[in-house]
Formats: structure tokens, C-alpha cells, sequence
């Protein structure tokens, strides 16, 4: 029981998204945790966001993709009234499907301590909820 302890590490981070539709890059926060979590093993980081209107991913940022991604986002799920799901801001039905094309959770590799992400890649919060500009992410690391 005791090992358990020793190999499972996790950590909650409190973000403020404000009232626009935001990617909010979280590849430093989670480099953070890992000098001190994982301490230079290799293992898995796992991201998660207790949201029902907001999701994870792992993409480029900059260069436009983090407004590509929003854009995108907007013409599928678009913020008007064929919602169901009613409450909150017009079209907010929408941010409760988010989480179907962007899941809450990811599943990253860490190796020798670091995220063993590609060049461009990173991990990012993807939030289109403008009534909810209080998010919480919590980052475990499994090795």
C-alpha cells in the first residue's frame, strides 16, 4: 500500500478563463508538477478537467491554431437556439457537447521525468463556457 504513494502523485490547478471562448495552454503547469512529481521516471501523466463544458487537448498553439481550433469549434457547435440544453447564456447547450469532440481527459507519456510530447505539440484547456470563468484541472502522474 505504502508503494502506492510513492508512484501516484497528483495535483489541482485552479484557472481563471474569463468570459471568452479560450484554449488556455497548460504545458508549463504540467512540466511544473512533473519536476517534482516525477522526479526524472518515466510514466504517464493523466489531465483531467471535472467539467461538463469543457475538454483537453493536445495541439499547437500559436501560429493561429489555438483560434483555428475555436473557430472550428464555433461552426460546428454553434452558439443559437437549436439547443435542447437551455439554461445559461444563448446557445450554451453547445458548451455541453464540447466535451464529445474535446474530451475532459488526456493520457499523456513521460519520459525521464519530461512530457514526451512532438515539437509543436501542447497540452491545452479548451473552454467555450463564457458563464463559467472558474476551471480546475487536476494532473496525476502514475509511474
Amino acid at each position: 500500500m505504502g508503494r502506492m504513494a510513492d508512484t501516484f502523485t497528483t495535483r489541482t490547478l485552479e484557472l481563471t478563463t474569463g468570459s471568452t471562448e479560450t484554449v488556455h495552454d497548460l504545458t508549463d503547469a504540467c512540466a511544473r508538477f512533473l519536476r517534482e512529481a516525477a522526479r526524472g521516471r518515466d510514466g504517464l501523466l493523466n489531465v483531467f478537467t471535472p467539467h461538463a463544458t469543457a475538454g483537453l487537448a493536445v495541439i499547437e498553439t500559436g501560429a493561429g491554431s489555438d483560434d483555428d481550433l475555436l473557430e472550428t469549434l464555433r461552426t460546428l457547435l454553434p452558439a443559437d437556439d437549436r439547443w435542447r440544453h437551455r439554461h445559461g447564456s444563448p446557445g450554451h447547450g453547445r458548451d455541453h457537447v464540447l466535451p464529445a469532440f474535446v474530451p475532459p481527459h488526456a493520457t499523456l507519456p513521460v519520459v525521464g521525468g519530461e512530457l514526451a510530447l512532438g515539437t509543436w505539440q501542447s497540452v491545452v484547456l479548451v473552454d467555450t463556457n463564457r458563464d463559467n470563468p472558474h476551471r480546475t484541472v487536476r494532473l496525476s502522474f502514475l509511474g
